[in-house]
């Protein structure tokens, strides 16, 4: 196991917020993926698309923010 993901695991454990950015990501992943299995989008199912995978970038983001984080309090 990398590092990396020993501190995913790490953080997954001991940090609320992580965890919980963690299972909303994977969530988005889900219905994105649902969504994009269909042969056809309706406008909405377009915009819902869209919208998901920003929230999944935003999720992304403060996930490795906090990773960041984490990693240099490790090293400080």
């Amino acid at each position: 196991m990398s590092d990396t993901e020993a501190l995913i695991e790490r953080l997954t454990a001991e940090n609320h917020e992580f965890r919980k950015l963690h299972e909303e990501h994977k969530k988005y992943d889900e219905e994105l993926a649902a969504l994009n299995g269909r042969g056809f989008l309706s406008p909405d199912q377009q915009w819902r698309v869209s919208e998901l995978k920003k929230l999944k970038l935003i999720a992304k983001d403060r996930m490795e923010a906090i990773i960041r984080h984490a990693r240099a309090t490790m090293h400080a």
